[in-house]
């Protein structure tokens, strides 16, 4: 689950991270008001949407005017600025040409900024461990760093049996290039950062840029956060910070029916159980030269209603021109996903071709009950044979 940067500065300072002050605002004069609050003489208006380089992004009805984070120096030019953002849509390398419609802002009192640095916490599967990213390349993309100059991307491993200690901090401090007391300021910085993260069972933070001022503090000018879904029940605080405006509808319904499905650009819908088979089904579909439209896993018990809530968010994409049905039956039964998929078929009028790729508990059954359907369903031996014929069939149809 993402969080506003507004959202993820205010979880950050209850543990003793360094953030600017700041408030939200839903109107021009809401954010008039939160400057006068903060005092002058300068401020920095920012749109709040879940997705970065908003800064280096522009709104869709004026695209040669300026991005999503304005600095200005009067009151007046905070509720202008305001007004051009609120509403209006917003374009940004990771939005995709369709942008975000800008629906609240965060406005914010004006830093010193001597250095700009890149901050970053994750886990790494790799190594299981908590890994801390730094580099002396504030403000740009870390992947774009990487692939540039990798020798100036520092990580640092934490053994989870110890958890951060000094010697890391001092490690990234003395990487970043940091001296004297900002040491000492940047050792506080990060053990607080470390503490947010593993008590709020966080999957990224990442502070871009983190800066030092002027005065020798250590400040997140920016703060994005990411969690475990899985990890929510425990933390209803972060859990309420959700903001369904942000994430695709679909998307939205499939979770009130604990499916995972996330929406992709293809025409070939996906219906597989189990992640890892999902993925693979959706690389054979490239393979053979189709698009998918979507991953979409029901889990390994899911019942006759979600396979066919399944069925149904699949097939309410506009883009999708056939559905390929895969189902390795170990917990999961494929009778119960043949019931599903003809139930669904039968009350949406399956109107795109559909391929059935079973195997495992109960097949026959499963085979059988989608035989005697009635309904045009291919049937597929194997997974290049379900993902061969569903290309071939998207195509002859179109």
């Amino acid at each position: 689950m993402n969080i506003h940067e507004y959202q993820a500065k205010g979880l950050l300072k209850q543990y003793g991270v360094a953030v600017p002050r700041g408030g939200v605002a839903y109107t021009p004069n809401e954010a008039e008001s939160v400057a006068h609050e903060l005092g002058g003489p300068v401020w920095v208006v920012k749109s709040q949407i879940h997705a970065g380089g908003r800064g280096a992004g522009r709104f869709k009805d004026n695209p040669e005017g300026k991005g999503g984070v304005r600095v200005v120096k009067t009151i007046a030019e905070v509720g202008s600025n305001a007004m051009e953002m609120l509403g209006h849509v917003l374009v940004t390398k990771q939005t995709g040409p369709a942008g975000k419609e800008v629906k609240r802002i965060y406005v914010e009192e004006g830093c010193d900024i001597k250095r700009e640095l890149y901050l970053g916490m994750l886990i790494d599967r790799a190594s299981s461990m908590i890994t801390v990213i730094a580099s002396t390349e504030g403000g740009m993309a870390i992947e774009d760093v990487a692939a540039a100059t990798p020798e100036k991307i520092l990580k640092v491993a934490i053994d989870p049996a110890t958890g951060m200690k000094g010697f890391h901090c001092r490690k990234v401090a003395f990487g970043l290039g940091l001296e004297g007391k900002q040491v000492g300021v940047a050792t506080r910085f990060l053990l607080g950062m470390y503490q947010a993260f593993t008590a709020l069972d966080a999957s990224i933070v990442e502070i871009n840029p983190l800066v030092v001022t002027g005065d020798g503090q250590i400040i997140a000018l920016d703060a994005k956060m990411s969690f475990d879904d899985n990890a929510l029940f425990r933390h209803k605080d972060v859990s309420d910070m959700r903001d369904e405006s942000e994430m695709d509808p679909t998307e939205v319904e499939a979770g009130k029916h604990d499916l995972n499905y996330v929406k992709l650009d293809g025409n070939i819908g996906c219906m597989v159980n189990g992640a890892g088979l999902a993925m693979t089904t959706m690389d054979i579909i490239k393979l053979y030269g189709g698009e998918p439209a979507n991953f979409l896993d029901v889990g390994g018990g899911a019942t006759r209603d979600r396979v066919t809530m399944a069925f149904k968010l699949i097939l309410s994409d506009p883009n999708v021109e056939g559905i390929l049905v895969n189902i390795f039956g170990g917990i999961m039964r494929c009778d119960v996903i043949a019931e599903g998929v003809v139930a669904a078929a039968r009350e949406v009028s399956l109107h795109v071709p559909l391929v059935v790729r079973l195997e495992g508990t109960n097949v026959e059954l499963g085979k059988k009950i989608l035989a005697e359907s009635g309904l045009p369903i291919l049937s597929a031996d194997n997974l290049a044979d379900a993902a061969e014929k569903v290309v071939k069939a998207v195509k002859e149809a179109a």
